[in-house]
């Protein structure tokens, strides 16, 4: 099976503080990961290096066969509308309604007065196929209301839809579940990997909650202090290797990547 992803010394530094640290890592098309560790353990970053929106300071970085490094403005924008990421706030704008949110999702395959145009007034196609995406996570009637209106587990699938309105290759979610109560996180997290059963995109989630990931995802990829400590089944992490992977110390505690 072809990579998804695949990562080669890669390290990315803030100023001093080294976020992710020579990481080797390769994540096959199709497959199902979860990023789990500490606050400040890099999980955030490693996704931002996945979606190209950072840039390693030393390694190779490949993303959906394409050399990250490589790739000139154009390209790389190209790549970007390929891969859809949900961030931990969402990135969902407030005063705008369902619709228009999810529309969004291919502003990054359409020049800037198509979308424009598409924010205004979304086509009939655009808006029937939006309306099936919010079926099929479950608040089709949802579609012209506000989002600020909406709960946050309401919010968290518009924020799906407009991920699945990219029909993306791959989809990266960095902690999407820290908002909501454990019955919804449980239901977003299964809904996620359904989907992507479903339609067959690589799925890469960073979470917080130990026991979704272990029950929802093959894969766990443990980071520590921007190293990968752990990557395996779940049923093969020890408590050992746990509580290694959770114990900080003082001077970690002080970061959050």
């Amino acid at each position: 099976m072809s990579s998804a992803f695949q990562l080669q010394g890669v390290t990315c530094k803030f100023g001093d503080l080294v976020a992710v640290d020579e990481v080797s890592l390769s994540i096959d098309k199709g497959e199902r990961v979860a990023f789990i560790g500490p606050s400040g353990s890099g999980k955030t970053t490693l996704i931002r290096l996945l979606n190209t929106m950072l840039v390693p300071n030393e390694g190779k970085l490949t993303a959906l066969g394409e050399p990250v490094a490589s790739l000139g403005v154009k390209s790389l924008r190209q790549l970007r509308s390929r891969i859809a990421t949900m961030p931990q706030h969402l990135g969902l704008v407030d005063n705008l309604t369902s619709i228009q949110n999810i529309v969004l999702g291919r502003g990054g395959s359409r020049n800037t007065l198509r979308s424009v145009r598409d924010l205004l007034l979304p086509s009939d196609r655009d808006a029937a196929e939006i309306h099936a995406l919010l079926d099929r996570v479950g608040i089709e009637d949802k579609l012209y209301h506000t989002v600020s209106r909406l709960s946050g587990g309401q919010k968290q699938r518009v924020a799906i839809a407009r991920a699945l309105f990219q029909n993306p290759e791959a989809l990266l979610a960095d902690e999407p579940v820290s908002a909501v109560d454990p019955a919804r996180a449980r239901d977003t997290v299964k809904l996620l990997t359904e989907l992507s059963d479903e339609l067959g995109f690589t799925l890469c989630v960073s979470l917080h909650h130990l026991e979704l990931a272990r029950e929802f995802f093959p894969r766990l990829v443990g980071l520590r202090a921007g190293k990968v400590v752990f990557d395996g089944a779940p049923e093969s992490l020890t408590e050992t290797e746990l509580e290694a992977l959770y114990e900080l110390s003082a001077e970690e505690m002080m970061t959050d990547a």
